[in-house]
């Protein structure tokens, strides 16, 4: 017969005691305070990032940005409340924003209407660019493109259906 309180019961207890050292300190984040850690003086609200519409103390809005950093793949989808959206993975889904940057290892496959775009990787499908869209160098966009104004750097791949918003549909966003 196996004992329960054998061989495996001291290990279980370093892992336990590991992980919660994990969770009270990562190598990454800066430390501002030298008190000492406990779960009665942490506030983990204060410590989570802003997914959407956060209010400073002042009363101001902070910039909801979401990144989506390399090797992540974030895929059906629907982005909303976010005001910067950075893709350096790859990304399937429908954002209405007001600012896409693509950089050059990221991919963005679906529907998107933003303010404004600056592309250096790999965008296909629907792009609605309300402001300024910029294609650099290394950027690659095809599908339904349409603009208010365009800069294409040299080297930039741009295909597909491409057309000028007029001045009504450049200045209207979309109300959800």
């Amino acid at each position: 017969m196996l004992q329960k309180d054998g061989f495996f019961r001291k290990r279980d207890e370093q892992r336990r005691d590991e992980k919660r050292d994990d969770i009270l300190f990562r190598p990454s984040q800066a430390v501002a305070a030298t008190a000492p850690v406990s779960a009665a003086n942490t506030d983990v609200a204060a410590s989570l990032p802003c997914a959407s519409s956060c209010i400073t103390s002042s009363g101001e809005r902070k910039e909801a940005k979401l990144v989506v950093g390399p090797d992540i793949k974030l895929k059906g989808v629907e982005i909303s409340d976010c005001d910067t959206l950075i893709v350096e993975g790859r990304v399937e889904a429908t954002l209405d924003s007001r600012v896409l940057e693509i950089t050059p290892n990221g991919v963005f496959q679906g529907t998107i209407a933003v303010d404004n775009a600056e592309i250096h990787g790999r965008f296909e499908g629907e792009l609605t660019v309300r402001k300024q869209l910029v294609i650099y160098g290394a950027g690659k966009v095809s599908g339904k493109i349409r603009y208010a104004k365009i800069k294409v750097e040299e080297g930039a791949e741009l295909s597909g259906e491409i057309s000028m918003l007029d001045k009504a549909q450049a200045y209207q966003r979309k109300v959800a």
